[in-house]
């Protein structure tokens, strides 16, 4: 569905709580945080957990599966990173978060609730595909 253009993609400027997330990414990896207390899974990244308040929680590598919760399909891209239609989206992880994300490897005929959905890397960025 979306054609991607490593070099027009956002830019990314970490912030020191999101910094471990963004440096997994570049290494393909997503990650979330998981609280210490209660085990609840955090995205995005917290200071603290929003369950139980306690903190800080830790960083947990996620296996990238999930489902497809919700999603629209763009006809005028608002940014030159991406060639319309594409796909945003909220992903529900395996581990119990969501994520908005893009879809790719797809297309709009192809999407339904509960889709399952893989973790893709494209320019540092994580995008979802079906699985």
């Amino acid at each position: 569905m979306t054609e991607l253009h490593p070099q027009d993609s956002p830019q990314i400027t970490p912030t020191p709580l999101s910094a471990p997330f963004w440096d997994a990414c570049a290494r393909g990896e997503l990650l979330f945080q998981r609280c210490t207390e209660c085990a609840a899974a955090i995205f995005p990244p917290s200071e603290h957990c929003r369950d139980c308040l306690a903190g800080p929680p830790t960083w947990v590598r996620s296996a990238g599966l999930g489902t497809l919760y919700s999603w629209t399909i763009v006809h005028r891209p608002v940014t030159p990173a991406f060639s319309a239609p594409y796909a945003p989206a909220i992903v529900t992880l395996a581990e119990g978060y969501q994520m908005i994300t893009n879809l790719v490897g797809t297309t709009g005929d192809q999407l339904r609730v509960d889709l399952p959905v893989q973790v893709v890397f494209h320019a540092n960025l994580p995008y979802f595909e079906p699985a």
